[in-house]
């Protein structure tokens, strides 16, 4: 699968974490659940074989936000639940990809300005936006994007 087509099939999987963002509460998934359902702490640890005092700790890490992702996963099924971990980029991953291949062609394209200009041939402002635009259409999905 070719990147576009890969950004345009994440993006639609990203789509219904961007529209409802959801915010942890205040006290953490973990205790948040188990109390919604009333298990104590002491019944959590029984189920994943820990100490009552190592289940609060778990869930201290999770509000200081050190938890583990394997110990998460692993209380998580305690509880009956899975864990959902996604990355939901601020912006669509096509202007994200557009953004980076502008900055590198506009620094590429401003290289040969400024030689252009110490031999008195500077271009105008409207061909240099022309020559970015295009190197950057050149440059998206080219390896060495991001370096």
């Amino acid at each position: 699968m070719d990147r576009s087509r890969a950004r345009l099939a994440l993006e639609r999987d990203l789509s219904r974490h961007r529209a409802t963002p959801t915010a942890a509460p205040r006290s953490g998934w973990i205790r948040a659940v188990r109390d919604a359902i009333g298990m104590s702490t002491r019944e959590l640890a029984a189920r994943v074989r820990l100490s009552p005092q190592r289940i609060s700790q778990i869930e201290q890490a999770e509000r200081d936000r050190s938890l583990t992702l394997a110990n998460l996963e692993r209380i998580a099924a305690a509880l009956g639940c899975r864990v959902e971990y996604v990355l939901v980029p601020h912006q669509p991953l096509d202007q994200v990809v557009w953004e980076q291949a502008s900055k590198k062609a506009a620094a590429e394209v401003a290289e040969i300005d400024h030689t252009m200009a110490l031999e008195n041939q500077e271009p105008e402002l409207e061909s240099t936006r022309r020559r970015i635009d295009e190197l950057a259409r050149q440059l998206i999905d080219k390896r060495g994007l991001w370096a």
